[in-house]
């Protein structure tokens, strides 16, 4: 980047850790701009207050050093909206990861345009979609700021070379990360995820120690245990009768998944860059939460209306995978998706054990099962069977026009 074109200030996704505090210096005196940080409680389980102190000690003042705890916001506003749709990535990925980029460039971008910075830096790979993520949301939200991206600029393209520009620039080296890590992790509220090293062989099972949230099986209680969900227009708002803050929701379901053995997934997925990669997803409450809200749908939602949510799923699934959480078409998606939530209402019972979660009683006000149409007992007139001969003679008409024009074919070859 030219002088002309060097930032002037900038606001870095910080938290705290050896990257992103190596990013910090590296602007700093690449750039000789200001730096403003950003720290993001996601719900990741880590105290953040280490994450000022460091800041601090590399120069920044303290009006630039943002901590914000934006849990709730991402729960609400990004996790929730998701689930209505029982948005999994390629069938099996409950985009734990991807949806927590959105909000932290939201973030960012608000920071810059309140302190003047004229552009934002994150610390994602050249190699993963994270980067993507965070740019296509940047520039959706503000297209005049600039992205800076170091992993795709500077010559620090090994562990050696990252390890000398912290010491010689007096950046605190953990003893833990003078080796390799044996994997590395990103955590939220919803997930956890680790990729890399003992996990970059996919026909390896994933040591037992890579393990965050969740008990594994074979440790997890013998005894099951059973928790009731309230659903609200599609949304979760209470367990076992107490109403609760969505984020104390996804907490307090993390605890109770992650202690019978839920939400493991070991996958290997498609990046939105081209590459495949394996990864160790734990996502307890997650899990819990999908199965809940699938059960509650099963009686509110018509069929029409529930089959064609279902058709645009995958598309709505890779638009977040991809990183376009603001486009126009995850927009129009959403509408939709949540005019077939207005019914959505009611309670879940859902049994916990052994690593599954399974639905065992729905119940709601605005329930579309009819038992008096499904009995196999005297139904009172409430469904003449006779009906059922023409229905099918009518869905069979085509079927036997096709046939007779086949055979009608065969006899003249």
């Amino acid at each position: 980047m030219t002088a002309k074109l060097a930032p002037k200030k900038v606001v870095l996704a910080y938290s705290g850790g050896l990257d992103t505090s190596i990013i910090l210096k590296w602007l700093q005196t690449e750039y000789g701009c200001e730096v403003v940080t950003f720290t993001a409680d996601l719900g990741q389980g880590e105290e953040l207050a280490p994450a000022k102190q460091k800041a601090l000690l590399m120069g920044i003042k303290e009006e630039n050093i943002h901590i914000v705890d934006v849990r709730e916001e991402f729960v609400r506003d990004f996790v929730f909206p998701m689930f209505r749709a029982n948005a999994l990535y390629e069938g099996l990925y409950l985009l734990g990861t991807s949806i927590a980029r959105p909000l932290i460039s939201q973030h960012l971008v608000r920071i810059a345009q309140e302190t003047g910075a004229d552009a934002v830096a994150h610390g994602a790979t050249g190699k993963g979609n994270d980067q993507v993520r965070f740019e296509l949301s940047a520039a959706a939200l503000d297209p005049a700021i600039k992205v800076i991206a170091p992993w795709r600029l500077w010559d620090l393209t090994s562990r050696t070379k990252l390890l000398e520009f912290a010491e010689a620039n007096q950046i605190p080296i953990a003893k833990d990360k003078r080796g390799e890590a044996p994997f590395s992790v990103d955590a939220n509220l919803l997930h956890t995820s680790s990729e890399g090293k003992v996990l970059e062989n996919p026909a390896e099972e994933a040591p037992e120690f890579v393990y965050q949230r969740i008990t594994p099986v074979e440790k997890a209680p013998d005894t099951p245990e059973y928790v009731e969900i309230g659903f609200e227009r599609g949304d979760a708002v209470s367990i076992n009768g107490e109403a609760l803050s969505p984020a104390t929701i996804l907490a307090r379901l993390n605890d109770l998944g992650g202690k019978h053995g839920v939400g493991l997934l070991d996958f290997v997925e498609n990046r939105f860059v081209g590459m495949k990669s394996r990864g160790l997803y734990e996502t307890p409450g997650g899990t819990i939460l999908l199965e809940a809200h699938r059960g509650i749908e099963q009686i509110t939602i018509d069929a029409g209306a529930g089959h064609l949510k279902d058709s645009i799923m995958p598309r709505y699934a890779e638009l977040i995978y991809n990183g376009f959480w603001f486009s126009p078409e995850r927009e129009a998606l959403q509408a939709l998706i949540d005019k077939t939530q207005e019914y959505v209402t009611g309670t879940v019972r859902v049994k916990l054990y052994k690593g599954s979660a399974r639905t065992v009683a729905r119940w709601s006000d605005y329930s579309l099962y009819s038992e008096k149409h499904v009995t196999f007992e005297e139904d009172a007139g409430a469904y003449d069977q006779k009906d059922a001969e023409g229905f099918i003679r009518l869905n069979a008409l085509r079927l036997r026009l096709i046939a007779a024009r086949n055979a009608r074919v065969a006899d003249k070859g």
